[in-house]
């Protein structure tokens, strides 16, 4: 976004467009190069290009932190917003980095909103915050323990989100059909809600568009992964050195195929997104999204694949007993798989099946800020979390 602004997408002809706000991203796609490695290649991930410059919007101090409200442009598509958390009493210290990974939850109307506390949050942030987060911002309670805390819009998510109107022309039944189901039971919902059904919809199109032009839903989301990762990385005051990423659910998976993707990462802490990929077949099929079913990867490289990466990162995963979404079995394989595969690596694994449902609950978020203290050395750097 700073470094020069987008150029208007050629407008659509006739028939309402399928891929509003980002007609430019199949040239883009084919003059991108692929990333290199086993995993980028079955994901089907473009090589990020040069690191953008974000751009600053806005910016507020509160509860001991300050936070920047950015911009920036990946090459196609609409701008990324992020928002950067600072400890507010910085010192001259370079200070670990941690990128915060926002989950599915099929609501793509917001993105990283979720897990930041702003002046004016959205409905869908508190609703979200108040469901799945325990109330809490992570982004901001990782802040107070020292770190410098990006947290981003990826790929179909919030700024990065499709353009629906008009509805293209496969979304309009799916549409009538949530807007009939609404009145029948006198609810009344607000654009957040109505953009959600049209975008649950939507990623199908979404994913077919993707895997015609020789990449996947996952990969694309890996792409606008790796260029916030090279953003948090370019910030000033921070150790590039010491980078981590935390994500729950959908963040989760993104926070696995990072350990994959990028050879620096220190550590990982990987949330309510952990099976063997022969649990989940037959009956959880339809329990996930396209986010975490690319074609041919989980047959060849599953979840503990992911997340084990090089094996020389630190790496927490946390589940929970009563997740509706993994089967037991499979989530305990799986922690089983991850202990082996530790074992004599030179990084270090720890993991825990918590009590509860599919949710990031306060213990879990405080597991994981512990993990990402000790493995990023935050420790000293500040008096500890404030809650929030």
């Amino acid at each position: 976004m700073a470094d020069g602004p987008r150029p208007e997408p050629p407008a659509p002809a006739g028939r309402p467009s399928a891929l509003g706000g980002y007609e430019d991203w199949p040239a883009w796609q084919r003059g991108a190069a692929p990333l290199g490695g086993d995993v980028a290649a079955a994901l089907g991930v473009p090589a990020p290009r040069a690191t953008p410059r974000p751009r600053v919007v806005d910016s507020w101090t509160a509860d001991g932190v300050t936070t920047e409200r950015v911009e920036w442009w990946v090459g196609f598509g609409p701008p990324t917003a992020a928002w950067v958390v600072r400890p507010q009493d910085a010192s001259d210290a370079p200070r670990p980095g941690v990128l915060v990974l926002h989950c599915h939850a099929g609501v793509k109307a917001i993105g990283a909103e979720r897990l930041v506390r702003t002046p004016t949050p959205s409905a869908a942030a508190e609703r979200l915050r108040r469901d799945l987060y325990d109330g809490r911002a992570l982004a901001q309670d990782l802040a107070r323990r020292g770190a410098v805390v990006l947290a981003h819009d990826t790929f179909a998510w919030g700024s990065r989100r499709f353009d629906l109107d008009p509805l293209p022309v496969s979304l309009r039944g799916p549409v009538r059909g949530a807007e009939l189901a609404w009145a029948a039971d006198g609810v009344v919902p607000d654009d957040e809600q109505r953009y959600d059904a049209a975008a649950a919809a939507h990623e199908h199109v979404v994913a077919k568009t993707a895997g015609t032009l020789g990449t996947s839903f996952a990969g694309v989301v890996a792409h606008d992964d790796l260029v916030a990762l090279a953003v948090l990385r370019a910030l000033p005051g921070l150790d590039p050195a010491r980078t981590g990423a935390v994500g729950f659910s959908g963040g989760g998976g993104r926070a696995a195929a990072l350990a994959s993707l990028d050879p620096d990462l220190r550590a990982a802490v990987v949330v309510a997104m952990m099976t063997t990929t022969q649990a989940l077949l037959p009956a959880y099929a339809d329990a996930h999204s396209w986010l975490l079913t690319t074609p041919g990867l989980l047959g060849r490289y599953g979840l503990p694949d992911l997340a084990a990466g090089r094996l020389a990162h630190d790496l927490l995963v946390l589940s929970f007993a009563d997740d509706a979404l993994f089967p037991p079995d499979g989530v305990r394989a799986a922690h089983d798989e991850l202990r082996t595969r530790f074992t004599g690596a030179p990084g270090r694994y720890d993991e825990a099946v918590l009590p509860g449902p599919h949710a990031f609950t306060a213990e879990a978020q405080d597991r994981a800020a512990d993990f990402l203290e000790t493995s990023l050395g935050t420790a000293g750097l500040s008096d500890g979390p404030g809650g929030s």
